[in-house]
């Protein structure tokens, strides 16, 4: 029984690796995944692996940007060192919004909406968002093109169409991104200040759902860390190629592709599910 969850939580480690960073929804699709891929865990675990794999993810944005990230890097010059303790800060406002609604929320949040119907719903109208946005910011110039000009209240409000993505389906990113863009971000700075932001809500609501997991009696097991270890070593290793590709992707294109493959897969599994009801 182990082998065989070792190897669903490697499929599922690839499915995180590749759906946190593209703005098609990672918690959407290991939901999604679950109703196919179901690994022999209690409900407990599986609803804590979910959560927690993205730190796998996570990690692979701290290594990659390690050096950008380091405030203290000797390296650094006086003003690049000032420039990245702004980008932090920057980084924390934008969090602020879901951790004052986010954090209060998620159990009923956990109760209503992490389902396979929401999820393929908020697939749908997330990608429409995407196609209709992209077409609207076709022709015009972006007047963010670089972090250093991101100001504090285009992070806060960022930080607000995050809390979008409280909706599983939704995609954090898809919603941090398409909200930079809409204030007049490229989409090149919106990815990047996505990826950042990502780290201290993707740390946060991991330590939020170990906290919940243990505190609800259940433990860490032998079968229970190697299964959480390999799938977040897995979608670390993929999280690395798919950060790498998606900065290559938006240099010479928009994000319509991904928005015609939400549309897609949202009516095939709304399809699915009217079947199998």
């Amino acid at each position: 029984m182990l082998i065989a969850n070792i190897f669903k939580a490697i499929i599922l480690g690839i499915v995180e690796g590749i759906t946190e960073w593209l703005p098609i929804s990672s918690t959407g699709h290991l939901i999604l995944a679950d109703e196919f891929i179901k690994m022999n865990m209690s409900p407990a675990f599986t609803e804590m692996f979910n959560v927690v794999i993205q730190l796998g993810a996570i990690l692979a944005v701290v290594v990659l940007y390690f050096s950008k990230l380091n405030p203290f890097a000797p390296s650094k010059s006086s003003a690049e060192k000032k420039d990245t303790w702004t980008l932090w800060f920057k980084v924390i406002i934008a969090c602020l919004p879901a951790a004052i609604i986010g954090i209060p929320a998620d159990d009923f949040l956990d109760a209503h909406f992490h389902k396979f119907l929401p999820v393929a719903i908020m697939l749908i109208v997330y990608g429409i968002a995407f196609i209709v946005v992209e077409k609207q910011n076709k022709h015009k110039q972006p007047k963010v093109t670089t972090l250093n000009d991101f100001t504090y209240k285009a992070a806060l409000i960022v930080g607000a169409f995050q809390l979008l993505s409280l909706i599983p389906g939704t995609s954090r990113s898809g919603a941090t991104i398409l909200g930079a863009i809409i204030i007049g971000s490229s989409r090149f700075v919106a990815t990047e200040f996505s990826f950042f932001l990502g780290i201290p809500v993707m740390f946060g609501a991991s330590g939020l759902k170990i906290f919940k997991f243990i505190s609800h009696g259940n433990s860490f097991g032998s079968s229970e860390t190697i299964v959480l270890l390999v799938g977040m070593i897995t979608a670390f290793v993929v999280s690395i190629i798919a950060i790498k590709f998606l900065l290559d992707y938006i240099k010479r294109n928009d994000f319509t592709a991904f928005g015609w493959y939400r549309i897609i897969l949202g009516i095939i599994l709304i399809g699915y599910w009217l079947i199998a009801m």
